[in-house]
């Protein structure tokens, strides 16, 4: 069945990546206009906006709700057009700032852990650093639980020089890299397991993932935040900032409380851009953390 699915899918999405782009937001439009209508996951982005911004109005709230719906949109069949969207298009619509920062490294440290959150469009971030630094990038990743459309996404992902590895083989990867100079990326903001490092975040008991930190401190590799601005529909703005450039000298849990401030801050700034629909507090705080 997961076959089938897949190939009665594949001529839609394959349309739907080759529209240009004025008519791809077209049917985002339309799309959101639907998705408002179903009200797709409408209480956990609700709940989530109201919890994350208790001075909000109940106004201020239904119109981020309804600018998510777009935006959710939007990025969906932007991750669709990676299927063939070209490398000159990548660069003209995902710029990165201050390139001369990720030069530095690579000359004086050589590899670097990559950290971000859901925010802005992650899929368009590995193109815009394979393309346009040194660095071999290589992406830590969840599967997809079905095999097909995760090989399709493999493809997409890796159709420029883009390494991705599953999370499970992260440490035999970053082994076996250790004589090459890496960017290793970790989209490190998602619903992590209770035994994880427990912080306030949006106003909000909040499990935050140690793995990006952890390996840093094992590889004393710099960790470098990559925040996203989005000028325009469409187009994307990447700025590196290097968080910590010895991570082996730095006290537990540091890294992860740091790049979960430099986040939350950018989220204040643009609530619209980050994955509200996702189910981030899922899990309680236990009584012990």
């Amino acid at each position: 069945m997961q076959a089938v699915s897949y190939y009665l899918a594949y001529p839609f999405i394959y349309l739907l990546a080759s529209l240009p782009f004025p008519v791809l937001y077209v049917v985002s439009d339309g799309l959101a206009v639907l998705m408002r209508l179903v009200g797709y996951r409408k209480a956990v982005i609700e709940t989530n906006l109201r919890k994350s911004f208790p001075e909000k109005s109940d106004k201020e709230i239904r119109a981020l709700v309804r600018e998510y719906y777009h935006y959710l949109c939007d990025l969906t069949l932007e991750t669709l057009k990676t299927m063939n969207l070209s490398e000159e298009e990548n660069r003209k619509r995902t710029i990165l700032r201050n390139p001369e920062l990720l030069e530095r490294l690579y000359k004086e440290r050589g590899s670097i852990i990559l950290v971000l959150g859901h925010y802005g469009n992650w899929e368009w971030m590995g193109p815009c650093i394979t393309l346009n630094t040194k660095y071999q990038l290589v992406v830590i990743f969840r599967p997809l639980t079905q095999p097909y459309f995760d090989r399709m996404m493999t493809r997409w992902r890796t159709r420029f020089g883009t390494e991705i590895t599953p999370v499970q083989q992260t440490l035999r990867t970053m082994v076996a890299n250790r004589n090459r100079k890496t960017a290793t990326a970790f989209v490190a903001d998602q619903a992590a397991p209770t035994n994880a490092y427990w912080t306030t975040f949006l106003n909000q008991d909040t499990s935050v993932f140690t793995g990006a930190e952890k390996l840093a401190v094992k590889f004393n590799y710099p960790v470098v935040y990559l925040s996203a601005a989005r000028p325009k529909r469409g187009h994307y703005v990447l700025t590196p900032e290097i968080l910590f450039e010895n991570p082996a000298k730095t006290a537990e849990n540091e890294i992860s409380e740091v790049f979960t401030r430099r986040l939350e801050r950018d989220i204040k700034e643009n609530p619209v851009i980050w994955l509200w629909s996702h189910k981030r507090w899922k899990n309680p705080r236990p009584q012990s953390q």
